[in-house]
C-alpha cells in the first residue's frame, strides 16, 4: 500500500490562506493519479481538485475553481493544494488520495489509497 501523510491544515478567518500539503512514499516515475477529497460533518464527502501526473491535468470542483490550485513536486514525491480567499463553507477534513488506475484521471473518486486528513477550518 502507498503511504500518504497530509499536512498544513489549521484555523483562519475568512480570506485567508492554507497550502497543504501530501507526502507520498512511493516511487515517483509511476504513473498515478490523486485527488485532495474533504468532508464536513453531516455532509458527503466531495472531490474539490485533481490531478494527473503526466501531463499536469487538473481538474476542479465548481466550489472551488479559481481559489484553490492542485500541484506536486516530482523530486520531493508531494502533492500539494493551495487555498486562496478561504470561506467558511471551506471548513471540512482534507484526504489527500492516490491510485494507479489512470484510464479516467483527473478524477474524484474510486481511489484506493487514502491519508488520515488534515482538518481546515474557516471562521467567518
Amino acid at each position: 500500500p502507498m503511504q500518504l501523510v497530509e499536512s498544513g491544515g489549521g484555523s483562519v478567518e475568512a480570506g485567508g490562506s492554507l497550502r497543504l500539503s501530501c507526502v507520498v512514499a512511493r516511487n515517483p516515475y509511476s504513473k498515478y493519479c490523486m485527488s485532495w477529497v474533504r468532508q464536513a460533518p453531516g455532509k458527503e464527502r466531495e472531490g474539490v481538485a485533481a490531478i494527473y501526473r503526466i501531463g499536469r491535468v487538473t481538474k476542479y470542483a465548481d466550489s472551488v475553481k479559481g481559489r484553490f490550485t492542485v500541484s506536486q513536486d516530482d523530486a520531493t514525491t508531494t502533492l500539494y493544494l493551495q487555498m486562496d480567499n478561504l470561506k467558511p463553507d471551506d471548513t471540512a477534513m482534507y484526504y489527500c488520495a492516490k491510485d494507479l488506475r489512470v484510464s479516467d484521471c483527473p478524477r474524484f473518486t474510486n481511489y484506493k489509497n487514502w491519508g488520515q486528513g488534515t482538518q481546515v477550518t474557516v471562521s467567518s
